[in-house]
């Protein structure tokens, strides 16, 4: 619906331009706006709709999509509310004029889209990606680039699908044609007028003298009956008041008709071309109007800025730029059927009117194929998006399989590493309460032997406790931290040695709120490491980037720094003792995940940095979990990633049930 929506509004860029205008008008603000902003808006929301639509499609940019479309609908929502209640505008103009609905039907529909926006942001996750990660900015730009295009084409030409009455082909006589038997609708017309400064509203029953000056009209439907689709279509001569209407339609010649529907307004660039087709037009016995809604005044100021010597009409500012697109527009027509329209930039020359109508191609009846057109465009947009797509399916993917293949020794097929998942309580739970739930694990992994290992990080005052109660060969028991010193007067913390004698194998070293809110640094858990693997501990060592690094691009470069600040000095015999945890910092207890592909791509760079440094073999027996609000619903997917060896588990690890349903990821 977004991009059908976007789609048609770049199709018609001045349509969506005078629906915001009259929404302007509606609200009282249509003075203050400067002239640019409506066509501005439009273009921008066209660009903005069809873009969010293919996005939506290809399942890219997820995070900026769902948040942009679900803020889009909690405007628009409310907005077409107030328009269905006090109706200040008679259509929303969301799918421009190929789809008009009222505004009771637009409100309706966007309720439904708001639940839908809603549901994908909340669950944006679910939402399937058809191309890499890499290929997203090329896809999204050529988007954004090609509905740019559209509009500015649409706009600086003439809309490439009419979906108004008056387009090339229609007989204006036909469609104005009303049943006998058939009600008519009853309109009340209502001019504005202003004099000295002051301005009224008056109807046809009281309108007022020559000395007010004509500013704006509207109709309001009184009573709704049977309409044709053009109902609005009348001429008026200025200097007799005449209507011409039928003299016009039934013209068996042909008959230029110039639309400027405010000639204050309307483009001068091109009225040297104007002039010469109005004398070419009066050369071969052609009938030449102008058609405009402006006044005596303004017409005058145009006659002498351009020499316009052609005759002007009167004729509604709607109903004017219903007709064209283009301020001013060329129309062709003959006996009342409109044969051509021409935007004021591709007027024809010389070189097209070169003679007699009848027999030149300019006064034969334009083909229109809109099948053949929509395929056109569609063929357009398509092709280049499926030769992106080939590439990112032939060559991108096809290399980053290559590459996670050479980071596994390719002699195993099995991994020679240890799949493990270790539960970070932080401090949480009192004692008795953390000795509960370390009973319950052991009674419940007892039952059902774990084909992982299975680590369990405890506050320090629960160490001892746990670790005497437990079965220390099936569930592994870490602290969740020591200290840089080795011993001393270092009041309130406590030592690796410390840590060593109350029967605990593992220290979490680098958590990213040690980072955060103690300000831990390289150089001092580079002590801590040491001191670690001097008393026999394995540290669980945690590295990984903020939102900020993430969204930069940088997540590579930090984890890099994390790694050579603290751990590359170390020997290769030291290094082969580390367990690595990446940990997306902006997914640790806020509920969003790393993507499988995502924690995949950079436990393989983490591995390959480890290739470079201490060669494939120490990085095929290095363990590197994933710590990113890992649940039971998502374990597996991420767990059976070949680089991805368990998970560092936050608070999914403080229920014996939930962090048993990801311990079975690896049972399964």
């Amino acid at each position: 619906m977004l991009v059908f929506s976007g789609f048609v509004k770049a199709v018609d860029p001045l349509g969506s331009t005078y629906k915001i205008q009259d929404y302007a008008k509606a609200f009282g603000i249509g003075s203050s706006l400067p002239d640019f902003l409506p066509l501005t808006l439009a273009v921008f929301l066209s660009v903005f709709e069809f873009s969010m639509g293919v996005f939506f499609f290809l399942g890219i940019r997820k995070k900026s999509t769902t948040i942009l479309t679900f803020l889009l609908m909690l405007f628009m929502t409310p907005l077409t509310l107030y328009l269905a209640i006090k109706n200040p505008v008679s259509d929303c103009g969301c799918f421009g004029e190929a789809l008009v609905l009222t505004n009771w039907q637009t409100f309706f529909k966007n309720v439904v889209l708001f639940v839908a926006a809603f549901s994908c942001l909340a669950w944006k996750e679910r939402i399937i990606r058809f191309v890499s990660e890499k290929m997203q900015w090329l896809i999204a730009l050529y988007t954004v680039a090609f509905g740019l295009i559209l509009s500015i084409y649409c706009y600086r030409n003439l809309p490439i699908l009419d979906f108004l009455p008056y387009k090339i082909g229609v007989s204006i006589p036909k469609e104005m044609e009303i049943p006998k038997d058939a009600k008519r609708s009853i309109y009340e017309n209502f001019f504005i007028l202003e004099k000295n400064g002051v301005r009224k509203e008056f109807t046809l029953e009281n309108y007022p003298d020559s000395t007010w000056n004509f500013i704006d009209s509207r109709s309001v439907l009184k009573e709704k009956g049977y309409e044709p689709s053009i109902h609005d279509f009348s001429i008026n001569e200025m200097k007799t008041g005449d209507d011409i209407t039928e003299k016009i339609l039934n013209d068996k010649g042909y008959t230029f008709l110039l639309i400027a529907h405010r000639i204050e307004k309307a483009d001068d660039n091109d009225i040297d071309l104007i002039n010469e087709i109005y004398d070419y037009s009066v050369e071969n016995g052609y009938a030449f109007y102008c058609l405009t809604s402006s006044r005596d005044t303004q017409i005058e100021q145009w006659r002498g800025k351009t020499g316009a010597e052609y005759p002007f009409c009167f004729t509604d500012d709607i109903t004017l730029k219903t007709i064209i697109r283009s301020n001013p527009g060329l129309l062709l027509l003959k006996n009342g059927v409109i044969l051509n329209k021409w935007h004021h930039s591709n007027l024809p020359d010389e070189y097209a009117l070169s003679g007699k109508l009848d027999k030149l191609e300019v006064g034969k009846l334009k083909y229109v194929d809109d099948r053949h057109t929509i395929l056109l465009v569609v063929l357009w947009f398509v092709i280049p998006l499926l030769f992106v797509l080939g590439v990112d399916i032939l060559v991108v993917k096809r290399l980053d399989k290559k590459k996670k293949r050479n980071l596994i020794n390719p002699l195993i097929n099995k991994k020679m590493r240890k799949n493990i998942v270790a539960g970070n309580w932080k401090m949480n739970m009192t004692l008795a309460e953390g000795m509960a739930l370390a009973n319950e694990l052991n009674e419940i992994l007892a039952k059902e032997k774990p084909n992982c290992d299975v680590v369990i990080g405890t506050p320090f005052i629960h160490l001892a406790s746990v670790a005497a109660a437990i079965d220390t060969n099936m569930i592994g028991v870490a602290a969740q931290n020591c200290a840089d010193k080795e011993s001393g007067a270092y009041t309130g913390e406590v030592s690796a040695a410390m840590v060593a004698s109350t029967g605990a194998k593992y220290v979490i070293l680098g958590h990213s709120e040690r980072r955060a809110y103690y300000h831990e640094t390289a150089e001092i858990l580079k002590e801590k490491v040491k001191l670690a693997l001097a008393n026999g501990l394995t540290p669980i060592f945690c590295i990984g980037e903020v939102l900020e690094e993430r969204e930069a691009g940088k997540q590579n470069e930090v984890v890099y720094s994390q790694l050579a600040g603290s751990l590359y000095d170390l020997s290769v015999e030291d290094f082969s003792k580390i367990v690595l945890a990446y940990e997306p910092v902006w997914a640790i207890g806020t509920g969003k995940t790393a993507t499988a592909e995502q924690a995949q791509e950079i436990h393989a760079y983490i591995r390959s940095t480890i290739v470079e440094k201490y060669g494939q073999e120490i990085a095929d027996n290095t363990s590197i979990l994933y710590g990113g609000s890992c649940k039971a619903s998502n374990a597996k997917e991420l767990f059976a990633n070949p680089d991805v060896d368990g998970g560092l588990i936050g608070g999914a690890s403080l229920k014996a049930a939930d962090f048993k349903g990801i311990i079975d990821a690896f049972n399964a």
